[in-house]
């Protein structure tokens, strides 16, 4: 299984200004083409912390490492620099980044968002990349997305603006991903049961856990009153979504056994 590792960068995350929904946002979908997210960092807008640690990261050797956040035109926005920190490739300009900037800023200063398509300093920012890195287009803010072959492991950095990141995720990233992942599959199964006391099924879920370990099996419960029972699910990767959705059943199918044998009830 092809292991992916997050790096949520930003000092507006580690102060509670802002929280990473990304992170939560980008597992979900990594997990569904059948990829392991083994780590997800939040860091601050320090390139040579950041880069230090993604030069840790690519020794372990994921398949890729995604970055958000750290890619405007303000001081404080510096992962590309960390990105060439980590994996000595100095910045350059980039003429597919600058193409994008200023494209982006003219359709921005004639719809009256911005008040002119200067390329100034602050915004060439954007254009330079570590070297070998590629631009990716971005149609809801200015920022192109970074993607750097190396070695062993890509590695992909997106804006931290939620909008900006899904789309690039769904358009130009999403031919890059099938190339380092694969499409792959994903099933789910969530249903609540007629229980508040998660204990009582620790066991059980243990087992089942044990028996289907490509199964990922997991209670979930809030509090011991009534109306607040427990849900569980369970969730596979496969090959296809057909594949994944065979392993889950048989779980499931495994699990209803075993709690059936002590009187609880799948309610939904």
């Amino acid at each position: 299984m092809k292991e992916v590792e997050i790096y949520s960068i930003g000092d507006e995350l580690l102060r509670g200004v802002v929280q990473d929904t990304n992170s939560h946002w980008m597992a979900k979908r990594v997990t569904a083409r059948g990829a392991s997210l083994t780590r997800v960092f939040v860091l601050p807008d320090d390139p040579e912390l950041v880069g230090h640690e993604l030069a840790r990261s690519l020794d372990r050797g994921p398949a890729l490492i995604l970055t958000q956040g750290g890619l405007g035109p303000t001081d404080d926005d510096r992962t590309r620099e960390a990105i060439a920190i980590g994996t000595r490739h100095p910045l350059e300009t980039n003429r597919r980044a600058e193409e994008i900037v200023a494209r982006r800023y003219s359709e921005l200063a004639a719809a009256g968002y911005v008040a002119d398509a200067t390329l100034h300093e602050a915004r060439l920012r954007m254009t330079r990349l570590p070297r070998g890195a590629r631009a990716m287009d971005n149609q809801i803010g200015a920022a192109p997305g970074v993607i750097l072959d190396l070695e062993r492991t890509t590695i992909v950095a997106l804006p931290g603006v939620p909008p900006e990141l899904q789309w690039i995720w769904e358009n130009p990233l999403a031919a890059e991903l099938d190339r380092v992942l694969g499409p792959g599959g994903f099933a789910e199964i969530t249903v609540t049961l007629d229980l508040r006391d998660e204990s009582a099924i620790a066991e059980i879920l243990r087992g089942v856990q044990s028996r289907h370990p490509n199964v990922y099996v997991k209670s979930r419960a809030r509090t011991f009153e009534a109306g607040d029972e427990i849900r569980a699910t369970l969730t596979a990767a496969g090959p296809s979504d057909d594949d994944a959705r065979l392993l889950v059943e048989a779980a499931f199918a495994d699990l209803g056994n075993e709690l059936e044998g002590i009187g609880v009830q799948v309610i939904e």
